[in-house]
């Protein structure tokens, strides 16, 4: 009998153990856009930093080159650097096609063309997952003709409390049809850091005082469910004050060179309707006046590696030094009335380089694989793809640049 009861006994923590081995892990994968690495210390606000206390926090966030929007999304969706994925700007032109890729143009958006690499979502659904998005970039396109098996159009107008709701319906669905990795995407303080500058903590404070309260609903909404569910917050840049005054004219700057001239702001790609004159056009920007600097893109300074798409990243780049940006007409036009209408002389951009501290976003991780009140060092974005990929029981691509090695002393044992 007493055999027999410790025969019972193993078999049950035999049971236990396996039926919490084989419980499925779930990722949300939540962007707060344009979220500065200090904003949280800054602000103290109580979700987020409840949150932070009960996981791992980074230091910071490194983006990759450049700091802007969709080339660091794509970046974290696909673990590989921009000139490695093709988003290598939010906006370049592309000799083969002969178009320039806008993010306000949705033909070009939903295009599976311009994306490399595999994100998540389609590694997920590539491995019988499924996957959901509420806005990231590139999940409106076919990459690899698959989109997630529920996604939408981006739609800024959509209420954060709307796609806090969706997440929620998406767990509710039977197994075989609930998504077990989820992106979401909020924007408040990126539109907020861009009107107004990172410096002004009223406006700022005033975003994410509303802004949390929205996310500690979804936090406490998900305690519901009986899942395995990891929730990991990034953003894909910070924010740096640019005053009216240290706006540099790129018409004037470039008036008289024979070359396309792509994208504006912290950097600008152009393409010489001569290549072999870059060295006369590289001598005459030099002698312009203003805070830039010219790079040849075979100097592989900013960008690593151009071999896979050098014809999207131009001949030369103009980079402006922090805290300096480059507008057209138009631009400045619309800077003026900017700062006429929200009554500031200092804006808030992005797009410099990584090693500026002030383009540093954030990396908060909670849930059951994840160690709890642990600090790390900073790190580049890159890393998070193979991650998830070891939460969800992924493989990992041979071709990412990311390492599993870097965020494994998160991983609980």
């Amino acid at each position: 009998m007493k055999r027999l009861l410790i025969v019972v006994l193993v078999l049950g923590i035999v049971f236990s153990v396996y039926s919490q081995e084989s419980k499925p892990s779930y990722v949300i994968l939540i962007s707060l856009d344009g979220f500065r690495y200090d904003y949280v210390e800054r602000f103290k606000p109580e979700n987020l930093s409840r949150f932070i206390e009960t996981g791992t926090a980074a230091d910071g966030l490194i983006p990759s080159f450049p700091s802007k929007t969709f080339p660091n999304h794509y970046t974290i969706a696909t673990g590989m650097k921009p000139e490695h994925h093709g988003l290598v700007d939010n906006s370049f032109y592309d000799p083969t096609k002969n178009l320039v890729y806008t993010m306000g143009n949705r033909e070009i958006v939903e295009d599976g063309y311009w994306y490399g690499g595999t994100p998540l979502w389609v590694l997920a659904e590539q491995n019988g997952m499924k996957a959901a998005s509420y806005f990231f970039v590139g999940s409106e396109a076919p990459v690899k003709g698959i989109r997630p098996s529920y996604y939408y159009p981006y739609d800024g107008n959509v209420p954060n409390l709307t796609r806090v709701a969706k997440v929620f319906e998406w767990l509710q669905l039977p197994e075989t049809e609930r998504p077990r990795l989820i992106t979401l995407y909020f924007s408040d303080m990126d539109n907020t850091g861009h009107r107004y500058g990172p410096n002004n903590d009223e406006k700022l404070k005033g975003s994410l005082d509303k802004l949390d309260p929205e996310l500690g609903a979804l936090f406490e909404g998900l305690k519901s469910f009986d899942f395995d569910i990891n929730i990991i917050l990034v953003s894909d840049h910070g924010m740096a004050n640019v005053p009216k005054e240290k706006l540099i004219n790129l018409d004037v700057l470039t008036k008289g060179i024979d070359a396309r001239v792509v994208n504006n702001g912290a950097l600008a790609h152009l393409h010489l309707a001569k290549p072999e004159q870059k060295t006369e056009v590289i001598e005459i920007l030099r002698q312009r006046p203003g805070n830039f600097k010219i790079e040849d893109v075979t100097s592989l300074v900013s960008y690593d590696d151009i071999s896979r798409y050098p014809d999207r990243i131009g001949d030369l780049l103009i980079l402006p030094e922090l805290g300096y940006y480059l507008a057209d007409e138009r631009g400045i036009f619309r800077y003026q009335n900017n700062s006429a209408m929200f009554k500031t002389d200092v804006f808030g951009e992005h797009g410099y380089s990584p090693e500026y501290r002030e383009m540093h976003g954030i990396f908060y991780a909670k849930g059951p694989a994840i160690k709890e009140g642990l600090r790390i060092d900073r790190f580049e974005n890159i890393h998070i793809y193979p991650l998830i990929c070891k939460i969800l029981g992924l493989p990992i691509p041979a071709e990412i640049d990311g390492k599993a090695a870097v965020l494994a002393p998160i991983l609980k044992d």
